[in-house]
């Protein structure tokens, strides 16, 4: 496995509609293991694709309860609105204030190309929609009610 390295704002990539995945093949594959290697190395708790330069709509996330791998996700229902503190691997030294849907159902293909399906709340709400934003080109600090510097910059 491989250790990527993470684009940053600024990079065109990161504001492009990223492209479906219409096949699951060995690379696609080798660029989810890397993905989550590349995850835990920063470390984070999400990433996805175009944050390493990919145009794919592929995300992996781990908030402290097993790994998630989702390919083609999308949000199919989605209720309440929490706001909650927000970086980005992409964003370095910067957080925001961010509201976002307490709750969402989100939809996608495994590695295998069976559909899962996570009725999510809290962390794992917040990581999912700020995965899935980034397959739209949508960023945290365009969705921010605020922004501030990352005190923890640094470390």
């Amino acid at each position: 496995m491989a250790v990527y390295k993470i684009v940053t704002l600024g990079e065109p990539v990161l504001r492009e509609k990223a492209q479906p995945v219409t096949k699951i093949t060995p690379n696609l594959l080798r660029l989810i293991d890397n993905m989550a290697e590349t995850m835990y190395f920063a470390p984070g708790v999400g990433l996805a694709a175009p944050q390493i330069g990919v145009s794919k709509r592929v995300i992996v996330v781990d908030v402290g309860d097993g790994l998630v791998e989702l390919i083609n996700p999308e949000i199919i229902a989605a209720e309440g609105t929490e706001v909650g503190i927000e970086g980005c691997l992409s964003i370095p030294g910067v957080q925001g204030e961010v509201p976002r849907a307490a709750r969402v159902v989100v939809r996608g293909l495994d590695r295998y190309g069976r559909g899962r399906e996570y009725n999510a709340r809290g962390l794992f709400a917040r990581a999912l929609q700020h995965e899935i934003d980034h397959l739209d080109g949508i960023l945290f600090i365009d969705r921010a009610l605020r922004l501030f510097k990352d005190d923890q910059e640094g470390r």
